[in-house]
């Protein structure tokens, strides 16, 4: 397989990444061993799983690991929603984020439907 470090939508989860740190800060800190550790991980889980997926040797388990990242993509979404309406939090501060969620979906929905058809092991 590539180089994971080289894939577009690998660069993306990462900005999303420093993005979702960025916005754990305006949380409640009551909420830094709640939603706002889920939120964290969650966003970790997306550039995580497409380097593991790349690392594996079969195509079947590198599309398994993709799958997993668009998962945490729909989970990272929600919690976003739902402190959106447990905090007040501006909607613009979620607009801008669910905009790179929704790239990040596309691109890997691309990357799997390479994958799928690619003529790899």
């Amino acid at each position: 397989m590539a180089n994971y470090q080289t894939l577009e939508v690998w660069k993306k989860g990462m900005v999303l990444v420093k993005d979702i740190y960025q916005y754990a800060k305006i949380l409640p800190k009551e909420e830094m061993f709640g939603l706002t550790s889920q939120i964290k991980r969650a966003a970790v889980s997306v550039p995580t799983n497409i380097a593991e997926g790349m690392g594996r040797q079969r195509k079947k388990d590198c599309i398994h690991f993709m799958h997993i990242a668009r998962g945490s993509l729909y989970e990272l979404e929600t919690l976003l929603l739902i402190c959106q309406d447990a905090f007040s939090i501006e909607q613009e501060k979620v607009n801008t984020l669910q905009s790179t969620i929704i790239e990040c979906m596309k691109q890997l929905n691309g990357f799997i439907n390479y994958l799928e058809k690619a003529d790899l092991k």
